[in-house]
């Protein structure tokens, strides 16, 4: 199993509506708005690294108002 957090920056005023949409994706298991450099947190889990691309970072990238992001793999447990 991997798992890895994703942070997410957004444009003004729309990470609540961009979570929404998040939250709906099978393999993101939560999705927290933050403050910071970042303004969402996804914690995805996925049976390899390729799948994690497919399945939670791809639909990710498509979704709109989302500006930037950044995965973070957890290397240990």
């Amino acid at each position: 199993m991997v798992r890895a957090f994703i942070f997410i920056q957004t444009e003004v005023g729309v990470a609540a509506s961009v979570a929404r949409r998040l939250r709906q994706l099978d393999h993101a298991t939560s999705v927290e708005m933050v403050t910071g450099p970042y303004d969402l947190v996804v914690r995805a889990e996925a049976t390899s690294i390729d799948e994690l691309g497919k399945l939670v970072l791809r639909p990710i990238q498509d979704v709109r108002g989302i500006i930037r992001t950044m995965t973070c793999p957890v290397i240990g447990r």
